[in-house]
């Protein structure tokens, strides 16, 4: 029985494995989908800036709390997704840290916990995205300074 067993361990890994990739795929997939979304919004917001700078506030301030919204989805999965790689990511120096750590093993700043009440708080200067950040970095002519 020894073999047998040794083989369906096996099994299980493999398949333990293929369902954590597709997870971590899946997860990237939507980072992907909200990061594209909110550029979309903020042209959607420069747009209607441009045509109307007089138009109502509200109208401005629903765009944005959709942005805001959306940042936070994107911290949330992206903590899932590290949390699938086996690794926290500290939000001051970005050290990858174990999954178990509360604290950062290099600069000791407290590791986020989605049990926090302020987990989905968002900083100030966090609003460019990874996809994003050569879109906000565009000259006037469109041309990507890198």
């Amino acid at each position: 029985m020894g073999v047998l067993d040794s083989i369906r361990d096996t099994s299980r890994n493999a398949t333990e494995k293929i369902s954590n990739i597709s997870e971590v795929n899946n997860l990237k997939r939507k980072i992907l989908y909200e990061e594209e979304r909110i550029v979309e919004i903020f042209a959607d917001l420069g747009k209607k800036y441009y045509k109307n700078p007089d138009e109502d506030p509200a109208v401005f301030r629903d765009l944005c709390d959709d942005i805001d919204t959306r940042r936070r989805r994107i911290k949330k999965m992206k903590f899932e997704l590290n949390t699938l790689r086996g690794y926290k990511m500290c939000p001051k120096c970005d050290a990858q840290n174990g999954e178990k750590s509360i604290f950062c093993n290099v600069c000791g700043a407290r590791l986020p916990d989605p049990e926090d009440e302020d987990f989905t708080s968002l900083d100030e200067n966090d609003y460019y995205t990874e996809s994003s950040n050569q879109f906000f970095n565009a000259d006037s002519t469109g041309n990507i300074g890198l």
